[in-house]
């Protein structure tokens, strides 16, 4: 207890130096945990973005690229498949289910995805969790949309509220289908996928709105379109049927058949068309950013290891103001094991303060951070407690603290009594 005391007085009496020293290290120890934690969260984003999907199909080209735009909302497609290729490959025996989509508009900078009934049956996300609705009702008109929860709290839309489709899935966009404006029809709960960035539509709605352009550029003749939303209803009706789609997700009836069916997607004699199990192209997603990842994680703990040898400086720098301190401590009895741990023991002390200050600032972080980065990138950072992972990194950490203080406390340990007491002030 008496060394303990001692050991707060002289960090009380160097207060501006261990401040300094204990902030370097909160910083350096949030930088750490925060990549850690954004690292694992944007994998468990990803992964529990799709679920119970057994392929997706495309027009030929990468798997990642497949994966990203039709699943993720990012990139775009190179090509967009005839519905009749669809249709023959949703009615398969081995086909249990499939979703159309259509994508490349957009509303104020989130995509518009154009699809059907089957979406809200079938689509899947975090381990077979299905969408629900949070008001409202799945679109039925030609010109009903269902936005995901982000986008209703983005811009503050209500149910019966109007919005204006744009061409182009970018942020901005020349133009607009403002004579043929949607309305909003259901609002879907949060899913912390990008489900909740998306509005969606009917196909045949994505169809009606292009009814009349040509080289993408808007007829002025299209009065029995424009004119009659119950016309509109009966000719995109129900059974309307598009002539292309981007991609379509598939459900098999045994995923024993998925290889199979993979093989003969990719061999498809019609068009040139791309299968991809989605959990392999994630697979493949992680190999292509996983030198990125441990990029971030080694650049983050050569910060703490900076952090880590500004206190070994500090306390090394410290050594011959304190050679006096230390002598007057042998001199009254204290044994050199005592100044070695006194030494240590502050070093280890300002390093576990230092920890525990970054946690907090951490939490804090996250708890302002969290909504700005959900709404900016879609990735959703949960503020749970600290993993068994991250408990052991900061364990390295600390332990790392008192191996380094073990230096200046080996080095005033060597000092000798008469050699402290012959030091000029």
């Amino acid at each position: 207890m008496a060394i303990l005391s001692l050991a707060v007085k002289s960090m009380r009496n160097r207060k501006f130096t261990v401040g300094l020293t204990l902030v370097s290290i909160a910083l350096s120890v949030t930088l750490l945990l925060g990549v850690e934690r954004i690292r694992n969260q944007a994998r468990t984003s990803f992964t529990s973005t799709i679920s119970g999907t057994d392929l997706i199909v495309g027009a030929r080209g990468g798997p990642v690229q497949l994966l990203l735009y039709s699943v993720f909302r990012i990139g775009n497609a190179t090509n967009n498949i005839s519905w009749d290729s669809y249709r023959e490959i949703a009615q398969l025996p081995q086909v249990k289910w499939s979703i159309p989509i259509s994508l490349g508009d957009s509303h104020m900078g989130y995509r518009v995805l154009g699809t059907n009934g089957d979406y809200f049956e079938h689509f899947r996300f975090a381990r077979h969790r299905k969408l629900q609705l949070a008001q409202g009702r799945v679109f039925a008109d030609v010109y009903d949309a269902v936005l995901g929860a982000e986008v209703a709290n983005a811009l503050g839309y209500q149910i019966g509220d109007a919005i204006v489709i744009a061409h182009g899935a970018g942020d901005v966009s020349f133009i607009h289908h403002d004579d043929k404006p949607f309305r909003v029809a259901g609002i879907l709960k949060k899913t912390g996928t990008p489900v909740d960035r998306t509005i969606h539509v009917r196909l045949a709605g994505i169809d009606a709105i292009h009814a009349g352009w040509e080289n993408e550029v808007p007829s002025h003749d299209q009065s029995g379109i424009d004119d009659h939303l119950h016309a509109e209803n009966e000719l995109y009706g129900e059974h309307h049927e598009p002539d292309q789609a981007t991609a379509f997700l598939v459900g098999l009836r045994s995923r024993i058949a998925a290889f199979g069916m993979q093989r003969f997607v990719n061999q498809y004699p019609h068009e040139p068309l791309t299968a991809i199990l989605p959990g392999v192209a994630l697979q493949e997603l992680w190999q292509l950013i996983g030198v990125a990842e441990k990029a971030l994680l080694a650049v983050s703990a050569f910060v703490v290891v900076v952090g880590l040898c500004g206190m070994l400086t500090a306390l090394l720098t410290s050594l011959n103001e304190r050679r006096r301190e230390m002598a007057i401590l042998r001199s009254v009895g204290a044994r050199p094991l005592h100044v070695f741990t006194l030494i240590a023991g502050e070093a280890g002390f300002v390093t576990l303060a230092g920890t525990v200050t970054g946690i907090a600032l951490l939490y804090a972080l996250l708890a302002m951070a969290a909504p700005v980065v959900a709404a900016g990138f879609g990735l959703f950072i949960s503020i749970g407690g600290l993993s068994a992972y991250e408990l052991a990194l900061m364990g390295i950490v600390c332990a790392a603290g008192f191996l380094i203080g073990g230096i200046p406390g080996y080095r005033i340990y060597r000092f000798s009594l008469v050699d402290g007491m012959s030091v000029r002030v």
